[in-house]
């Protein structure tokens, strides 16, 4: 073979894998996005059923001690935190989504009418914009942020 058709074959090599590069990083977003997206509050609850029902079988009950029923307590408050965020944020994102949408209304109807009030006070005092001054943490207030980084 030629010099020059070999070189060209080479670079036709490193344009595909360049090619298929960009496909698989593009693949592996959508994948990890959908990953996400299916791993809802439901979806959470049931996986730790059914993996705590086949550990349950893997091991028996004899097992669990005072500090492993301490151990599950705390991943079981912990679960049910995160579902009460997640629901907390579903619903502030409703709240906001809808203010927003009042808000908008509001600026399309009614903004000649508005200049013939007159002007609201402010909802919040300037004292509220000011900043508090630092305190240390309680003990336990510390251990808790600690525990959970």
């Amino acid at each position: 073979m030629k010099f020059e058709r070999l070189r060209h074959r080479v670079q036709r090599a490193e344009q595909l894998v360049e090619g298929r590069a960009t496909q698989t990083q593009a693949h592996w977003r959508t994948l990890s996005q959908v990953w996400r997206d299916s791993w809802k509050p439901g979806r959470i609850v049931i996986a730790g059923l059914v993996s705590g029902f086949l550990a349950g079988r893997a091991e028996p009950l004899r097992s669990m001690n005072g500090a492993r029923w301490l151990q599950m307590v705390g991943s079981l408050s912990s679960l049910f935190a995160t579902v009460q965020a997640a629901t907390a944020a579903d619903q502030a994102s409703e709240a906001a989504d809808t203010a927003q949408a009042v808000q908008e209304e509001q600026e399309a109807g009614a903004a000649p009418a508005a200049s013939a009030y007159p002007p609201e006070e402010p909802l919040v005092d300037e004292a509220f914009d000011e900043e508090l001054p630092l305190r240390q943490p309680m003990p336990a207030e510390a251990a808790t942020e600690m525990s959970e980084r």
